[in-house]
């Protein structure tokens, strides 16, 4: 499912426009996107949650070459899901 796909699900299910349903989507993404950048975490109960978690600099390899690099650190987006999401897809 795409962006697209899901303006349309969420229209249909909502009675909204797409254009005001692709407008929720779009203000949600940069509202989540706003509020991890500031180090805060998100959790949607049953859904699940997301953070930040810092990565150290290491040395890695270059796949091609073979060549040792470094990777320098860096913050990353962590998803934890919910226990609801969890048994609807293993369902």
């Amino acid at each position: 499912m795409n962006k697209t796909d899901l303006v349309n699900e969420i229209s249909v299910k909502t009675g909204l426009t797409k254009t005001k349903s692709g407008e929720v989507i779009d203000t949600l993404i940069e509202t989540m996107q706003s509020a991890l950048s500031s180090g805060d975490k998100i959790t949607l109960v049953g859904f699940g949650s997301f953070g930040t978690i810092e990565r150290k600099a290491r040395r890695g390899r270059n796949p091609q070459t073979g060549a040792e690099i470094n990777i320098p650190a860096k913050k990353s987006v962590k998803f934890k899901s919910g226990a609801s999401l969890d048994s609807k897809v293993n369902s």
